[in-house]
């Protein structure tokens, strides 16, 4: 069962996630495994939502959101359960229970997590920032938790900047998936920003409003560069082979958002990605800065960076899952 996990884990973000695939067979074995487990999970959960398969086309109609809000108490159910340390049947969650329990992952961050696919579910509306960036979160901040904690990082400011790399990998994937996004019916993209770009919501995804479009998606991209500049510093706090890894898939992800604002109207052509070269040289540089990491110390976050929420605050669906 162990290796049967372990195989479907590898399997899962072989596809559903090729930029973070070559990130994670840097980490050291042990740590390889708890985290390929943890991305089968959350990618898992994300596809129950949908109606999709490995995050790409749907393997059927998209749940009404009926539905959806049923699939979603599911999910929180099996979590409950996985914490309370019942078998699990579902691979994802055999999965996920074996990295929870073994790392003791805060409850409050899974919890977090599904509450992100919560704001989908009910159709949440972005008008500011902030707003995405609270989605960013739940979405993806807080898988920068999980995963910290399972490297053994657990101090508040190394926290801070594992959250700060999942802000900014978020940005970069609404900003590539813009015209995606809303063809399921779907933008993360602040209501204000597209109105100051002259884009009607409903109109987001039609040829005519790409230039406009492309000046919106850059300015996503450049409002993640102070998040990546801040997930650099939390490098430092890491093991070596760890701080390699996260180095690089921090390379690759951000070079994904250069090659965005690069192609400016033709970003949605075709998915943008990066090169099998490019990933060797992002690779190797992410290498450098790993090694380079261990001669400095974590300069202060900067001001006015977007805070998750205090830690010592219990998300309702965790207090839950902890009185289980």
């Amino acid at each position: 069962m162990s290796e049967a996990l372990l195989d479907h884990a590898t399997q899962t973000i072989k596809v559903g996630s090729k930029s973070f695939a070559a990130a994670a067979r840097l980490f050291p074995a042990d740590v390889r495994r708890s985290v390929l487990m943890l991305y089968a999970w959350c990618r898992h959960c994300d596809d129950v939502v949908d109606g999709q398969e490995l995050g790409f086309a749907a393997v059927e109609p998209a749940p009404a959101q009926e539905d959806a809000a049923e699939k979603l108490a599911m999910l929180e159910d099996q979590t409950r359960r996985a914490y309370a340390g019942e078998k699990m049947g579902d691979p994802a969650f055999a999965a996920f229970q074996e990295v929870a329990l073994r790392h003791t992952i805060a409850p409050r961050f899974a919890f977090d997590h599904l509450a992100g696919f919560a704001m989908d579910v009910e159709q949440a509306r972005y008008e500011t920032i902030d707003d995405t960036l609270r989605y960013c979160y739940h979405v993806a901040g807080v898988v920068g938790l999980m995963m910290a904690t399972i490297m053994g990082a657990n101090k508040a400011t190394v926290l801070d900047r594992a959250c700060d790399l999942g802000l900014a990998f978020q940005l970069t994937n609404i900003a590539r998936d813009i015209v995606e996004d809303a063809r399921m019916g779907r933008c993360y993209v602040p209501a204000a920003w597209l109105r100051e770009a002259g884009i009607p919501p409903h109109e987001l995804a039609l040829p005519e409003h790409r230039a406009a479009l492309a000046g919106v998606a850059a300015r996503l991209v450049d409002y993640a560069e102070p998040y990546y500049a801040s997930a650099t510093q939390g490098i430092i706090a890491l093991p070596l082979r760890c701080a390699w890894a996260i180095a690089t898939a921090r390379n690759v992800y951000r070079q994904i958002g250069i090659n965005v604002k690069a192609r400016g109207p033709r970003a949605w052509d075709e998915r943008v990605g990066t090169s099998r070269a490019t990933k060797v040289w992002l690779l190797a540089k992410g290498g450098a800065g790993a090694l380079t990491s261990r001669l400095r110390r974590m300069a202060p976050r900067r001001q006015g960076l977007w805070q998750r929420p205090d830690a010592t605050t219990k998300d309702h669906r965790a207090a839950r899952a902890v009185d289980a």
